[in-house]
């Protein structure tokens, strides 16, 4: 299992209603406070198996004539934090967006939970399911409120009680910061407030894995430390998580591995300290010697 994580040595700034829904984060993963049950299930350790949350076997995708994936071999183990880096264009976001089969690919397999993802609509839909997914933008219901977005999903497609998915998404709604704002639209949020609300939606889903394709990237700057430090949070109680991001303060904080990708090849992996110290490949100097100069 990966060591935990200190998130006393994280260079982010939080806001008081995030350092309140951090501590209520880290209290809930807590060996005490699992040992009585954590009451929103995907607050949860890990369980001792074997099976990998997501393993991707000799994944190829085209887009016309361009090659944007390339035999990619992959495993992200169960409380994993896996890094995704890389260019733009080297098929990071593409490669997030085929493990819950929002992109078909042409060759090779995708396995969430040791099941293989059917290209069947009904069996695809259930099994997305497993799979929460946080997008640059932060696609919540306009006309909804922001409990209603929360609870959407588990009374639609886990088929939960009202008042169970109700009393989940508050609990969720207050671990990352936001429970005051419950009852009002997206609109009325901000776009750090809308992200996490997001997170919340892809949490009330109970899922094996969580995704986040560049989560900050819609952000204004003043707002990317309070999704961070959520993200940061959801690391420490050992979720499996795919993060594809350009913020490199966090991957060497909260990664447990960062799998560099360039022309839709993976180039090398390794531990954090290890990639940004001594890289191995070309490719992966040249990247860090751009983005950590400025």
């Amino acid at each position: 299992m990966p060591l935990r994580r200190n998130l006393h040595h994280t260079s982010y700034s939080l806001t008081p209603e995030v350092q309140q829904a951090m501590r209520s984060i880290v209290q809930s993963s807590s060996p005490g406070s699992r040992a009585r049950g954590a009451s929103v299930a995907s607050l949860r350790s890990a369980p001792h198996n074997p099976v990998p949350a997501v393993s991707v076997e000799g994944v190829d995708k085209w887009f016309g004539s361009t090659h944007v994936l390339k035999d990619v071999n992959l495993t992200i183990g169960r409380a994993e934090v896996v890094v995704l880096l890389g260019p733009s264009g080297s098929g990071k976001s593409t490669l997030c967006r085929t493990i819950n089969r929002l992109e078909t690919i042409d060759s090779g397999r995708i396995l969430v939970d040791g099941r293989e993802l059917p290209c069947e609509y009904k069996e695809l839909a259930g099994l997305r399911a497993e799979v929460g997914m946080v997008f640059q933008s932060f696609n919540l219901f306009a006309h909804r409120t922001i409990l209603e977005n929360v609870t959407l999903g588990p009374t639609k497609v886990r088929k939960v009680s009202r008042a169970e998915a109700r009393e989940r998404a508050m609990q969720l709604l207050e671990r990352v910061g936001v429970a005051a704002h419950a009852n009002k639209y997206p609109a009325q949020l901000s776009g750090g407030q809308q992200q996490r609300v997001a997170i919340a939606r892809a949490l009330a889903m109970d899922p094996k894995v969580l995704l986040f394709d560049e989560p900050t990237s819609a952000l204004d700057p003043e707002m990317v430390s309070e999704v961070l430090d959520v993200m940061a949070g959801l690391a420490e109680q050992d979720m499996a998580m795919i993060v594809v991001t350009h913020e490199m303060g966090f991957a060497r904080r909260a990664a447990d591995r960062i799998v560099f990708l360039a022309d839709g090849e993976v180039v090398e992996q390794a531990a954090p300290a290890e990639f940004f110290e001594s890289p191995k490949s070309q490719r992966a100097k040249d990247f860090l010697a751009k983005i950590l100069t400025h």
